[in-house]
């Protein structure tokens, strides 16, 4: 436990120094505390030797090669909002904390990009290029709070999904400090470009095992003038899942296309004081953005009333509180021992065969299930939980969690769609890869990262005796 973590080495203390300001390093309790995790679950809790601040590249690479010669892990992190572990501290090592790197560094509205350091706010970017009518895509729910380094880093996600993509279609460039403290720079300004391998995209969703963001150059849209939303409620919720498919065959294209349960509506209600659960055991929320929204409203309204929905079409404020809902159901609590949230994508045809999976399964392991999703690109967030935390009950809540991951790969899933493996997802990257493919990413690794010492024990798992 922590009272027993290796104690920093005092030589490499001494270089730090050298480079650093004193308010840029802290060994302090609190501050150790603090940033031994992120808000995925614990299965592994070591807290750091020492926080380091950054505060520019150059205070990056002088960190990262005191660290390569003295063998010391480094963990680099943003805003902590991660829920797979992937910030998670190890034994003896140095948390290198990006969120004082926070410059937008450019803005250019013609070739519709900006270019950032990794510490920049996800909803700091978007309010600085509203003002020139376009708007950085991804958008997490944490998007208030986490960091654009962070969403990079994880390849995050969020409900502009449906329509946008992920954080890794919006970045065409990056600049990395790699494991020996080298700076480089990958990718490009323009949309395309095909010059050589896609580097950009590997360092996307790498979780900082193979070189630390220092800066990015991303890709911006257009602010919608234009958006319509419906909230539509239906009986129970396999019709809603039903309900999906409805759109596609209508050829609508949401820019967010949400579902939530009963049980997820009822907690919204309890934590909110809302009435969702009295309009329906089930919600779509559906929004249309563009010069088509109200076309494209129009025939969605149409396609779900007659899949057995009750349609309402939400007035701006109504539309805006819902999605906020919406965007705070999760992460109200950080996942506990008893409570665990999960993050799988189905192809969408499997959806309403995955949630009957997800309820079976769930009664017959004696264990409470909510179950949203993204549901546009089929990535769900069942969560499970147990009342209690005696043996009993977390096996139950184990072995439903496994069995879920089961069902979502037999059905032809992954078993993550947004929040990538870090270090809670390492025990079930074997069942999705093949032992050739996992060994291809350990060589990927070792080539970056030849000491092992960036984020070690996160993403790809150790190759076994």
């Amino acid at each position: 436990m922590a009272g027993h973590e290796p104690q920093l080495n005092e030589t490499f203390a001494a270089e730090l120094r050298k480079s650093l300001r004193g308010d840029q390093l802290s060994a302090s309790p609190a501050d150790l505390r603090s940033h031994a995790t992120d808000q995925g679950p614990v299965t592994d809790y070591h807290e750091p030797a020492v926080v380091v601040w950054a505060e520019s590249i150059a205070d990056v690479q002088a960190v990262v090669r005191a660290a390569a010669a003295h063998n010391v892990p480094l963990v680099a992190r943003g805003a902590g909002t991660g829920v797979s572990g992937g910030a998670h501290a190890t034994a003896g090592s140095v948390v290198l904390e990006l969120t004082r790197m926070n410059t937008i560094l450019e803005i250019n509205a013609e070739d519709e990009i900006a270019r950032v350091e990794p510490g920049v706010i996800n909803g700091d970017l978007n309010d600085a290029v509203a003002e020139h009518g376009l708007m950085f895509a991804p958008d997490p729910a944490s998007y208030k709070i986490s960091t654009i380094g962070g969403n990079i880093a994880t390849n995050a996600g969020g409900l502009r999904c449906a329509k946008y993509g992920v954080t890794r279609d919006a970045v065409l460039a990056l600049d990395v400090v790699l494991a020996d403290g080298s700076l480089i720079h990958t990718g490009h300004r323009t949309f395309k470009g095909v010059a050589g391998y896609d580097l950009t995209s590997l360092f996307v969703g790498s979780e900082g095992t193979l070189g630390i963001v220092v800066g990015a150059t991303v890709r911006l849209k257009y602010l919608p003038a234009i958006v319509r939303t419906l909230a539509v409620f239906f009986p129970d919720v396999q019709s809603a899942a039903a309900g999906v498919l409805a759109l596609g065959a209508a050829r609508v294209q949401p820019c967010i296309l949400e579902l939530l349960d009963g049980q997820a509506l009822r907690e919204l209600d309890f934590r909110n004081g809302s009435n969702l659960s009295q309009r329906g055991n089930a919600l779509l929320l559906i929004q249309f953005d563009g010069l088509a929204a109200e076309q494209e409203e129009t025939l969605a309204a149409a396609a779900l009333s007659e899949s057995g929905g009750n349609v309402s079409r939400e007035d701006p404020a109504e539309a805006q509180r819902l999605v906020d809902l919406r965007r705070n159901n999760r992460g109200l609590d950080m996942d506990a021992e008893n409570r665990v949230g999960e993050d799988v994508a189905v192809p969408r045809s499997q959806l309403v065969h995955y949630i009957t999976a997800l309820e079976e399964m769930a009664v017959r392991h004696g264990v409470n299930l909510q179950v949203i999703a993204h549901a546009g690109d089929g990535n769900l967030h069942p969560t499970f939980s147990v009342p209690g935390m005696d043996a009993i009950s977390i096996k139950a809540l184990n072995d439903a969690l496994d069995e879920s991951i089961d069902k979502a790969l037999e059905l032809g899933g992954t078993i993550t769609g947004e929040h990538g493996i870090g270090q809670y997802k390492l025990r079930w990257l074997p069942l999705e890869q093949a032992e050739q493919v996992l060994e291809l990413q350990r060589n990927i690794k070792a080539l970056f990262d030849p000491q092992g010492i960036l984020n070690p024990g996160k993403a790809i798992p150790p190759a076994t005796s």
